[in-house]
């Protein structure tokens, strides 16, 4: 069993807390737990009002349920707090019956005097797309991933048809509804709780002091330190058989291994390349690793000159040697990306324009577009991520391709919350970032990235709006034949190659590292984390 960190030991040492052995406390049996190296802070506690795969990593397979889960490798959608469903032959109306028994978790804030029901999903939705909802402009980042999938006009609206029952009544058929219902984001909140937080005038408590239905309660959180959580006795599923999880925060990769070598982590996430070696040179250790449904690219500011200007985007597109990122930052944990869908997707076809590294044909380009002595910023960020081990690095390698072809790179990096908050200003030339699949719908990629309504709900980087691509895409979604809708993705790809409002860069393999004597766990091709199925088989 893994033991918390000497680190962890000094901050929680609270009789009250974990019932470490104390001075001054009685000798009491350390609890058993899992120690996860998590890689930064949390936005959030929940995930409704993020789009950060840090936070969902510790929020959404944790504390929280869906109505439905998605099979990555079946394709089909899995009971969850929903035991089955069914949809009109319009496309129009989706009824779900509700699981019975289903406990929300009781804390020292909250004591729940009754089972989940359909009030919790009217109220979990309704705050997303109800303005006149008390609680919808509690979130001060709002909804972004429903946001961009244009959740509010395409939700008529939710409707409690009994207590066990629920229906979503759509204004038009959306092929990606279920798999959407399915993200991390669609977590249901406590409408119990909500009245108790309105009735005492601390609404914003329902995003920070989170309550769910999930495997772990959150006990405490300490910024840049840790996240402690606790196994929720009363939950409906498979219960963990951890007693607790510590989100042990470690932003360096370097130390988050140290610590898995030592043993003050079983599980670390995210890393790097360079890495491997070391891990291979430790019996103890072992790497786990699946493709992943994900793209890192390099994203332009199209609403600032010169970016504006297509040929400067293809320029800078041809002016980049995506090769030697893959050696140099990936290191055989990537393939070149040529379009923003991965090979992981059923609609992938690789037809997708691949700009090859060309500087003469870069510099031709800048000449026709009477571009002299360009200088542009490039943002990086400053933490790992699945699609990216080493932003930082890869800005580095793009800066000199770029010197090659006479343009000046700056790179600007801030603190991960510094910097989450300056890119929702979209004050920048340019950003390295990308994507992680929340569910197998290739929608998943297409609106959030880089449809029109994208835009305003900031997760589309490059500002870039095309009708044409956005005709495509939404023609895509109101179409369920998947031959058909590929078709109509090759052609929304031809739209991206054309335009080069990003340059996709690699299709990263998702890893984790961990002991060799630590519980399985199951490594998905998207979406978060979870520990709940840890050491067991499966939910029930």
């Amino acid at each position: 069993m893994l033991r918390f960190t000497g680190k962890l030991k000094l901050r929680l040492s609270s009789c009250t807390l974990l019932g470490l052995a104390l001075v001054g406390c009685g000798p009491l049996p350390v609890p058993s737990g899992l120690v996860y190296c998590s890689e930064g802070n949390p936005e959030s506690f929940n995930p409704q009002t993020v789009t950060s795969g840090t936070t969902i990593d510790a929020t959404s397979h944790q504390i929280y349920n869906r109505l439905i889960d998605d099979n990555p490798y079946t394709g089909e959608f899995i009971p969850a707090l929903a035991t089955s469903w069914h949809v009109s032959k319009d496309g129009l109306n989706y009824d779900f019956e509700l699981r019975h028994g289903v406990n929300f978790q009781d804390r020292p804030y909250f004591h729940p005097t009754r089972q989940f029901n359909a009030d919790d999903v009217v109220f979990s939705f309704e705050r997303i797309i109800d303005k006149n909802n008390p609680f919808h402009f509690v979130s001060r980042t709002g909804y972004p991933f429903f946001e961009s999938i244009g959740f509010e006009k395409l939700i008529k609206r939710v409707v409690k048809l009994d207590s066990d029952k629920v229906r979503f009544e759509l204004n038009y058929p959306d092929a990606s509804f279920m798999a959407n219902m399915a993200t991390d984001f669609a977590v249901i909140l406590s409408k119990e709780y909500a009245d108790q937080l309105q009735a005492s005038g601390h609404m914003s408590d329902i995003d920070s002091k989170a309550v769910g239905t999930g495997p772990f309660m959150l006990v405490d959180y300490v910024k840049n330190e840790y996240i402690r959580f606790r196994r929720h006795p009363g939950y409906w599923g498979t219960i963990p058989s951890a007693d607790q999880l510590v989100f042990d925060i470690t932003p360096r990769s370097t130390i988050r291994l140290s610590k898995l070598i030592v043993g003050d982590c079983s599980i670390s996430a995210l890393p790097k390349a360079g890495e491997l070696p070391v891990v291979a040179a430790h019996e103890n250790l072992t790497l786990e690793s699946q493709p992943g449904m994900n793209v890192a690219y390099w994203a332009f500011n199209t609403r600032k000159p010169p970016l504006d200007n297509i040929k400067v985007r293809q320029a800078l597109a041809y002016a980049i040697d995506k090769q030697n990122l893959l050696r140099a930052v990936y290191q055989d944990t990537a393939v070149e990306a040529s379009g923003i869908l991965p090979p992981s997707s059923w609609a992938y076809t690789g037809t997708a324009l691949d700009y090859q590294y060309n500087p003469q044909k870069a510099r031709d380009l800048l000449k026709q577009a009477g571009i002299h002595n360009l200088s542009i910023d490039i943002w990086a960020m400053p933490v790992a991520r699945i699609y990216n081990p080493n932003s930082q690095k890869t800005a580095e390698l793009i800066q000199a391709d770029l010197a090659a072809v006479g343009v000046r790179a700056n790179i600007v990096s801030y603190d991960w919350s510094v910097f989450t908050r300056k890119l929702s200003s979209s004050n920048y030339d340019s950003v390295l970032i990308g994507w992680s699949a929340d569910n197998s719908d290739p929608d998943n990629f297409y609106t959030p990235l880089l449809s029109c309504g994208s835009v305003a709900s900031k997760s589309n980087r490059s500002n870039w709006c095309n009708a044409q691509y956005d005709k495509l895409i939404n023609r895509a979604k109101v179409i369920t034949d998947k031959g058909e809708r590929t078709e109509l993705y090759r052609q929304a790809e031809e739209v991206i190659d054309a335009e080069v409002p990003l340059v996709p860069l690699a299709y990263a393999k998702r890893m984790l590292l961990k002991h060799t004597d630590a519980p399985p766990i199951l490594l998905m091709p998207f979406g978060g984390i979870g520990f709940n199925d840890m050491g067991n088989k499966g939910q029930q």
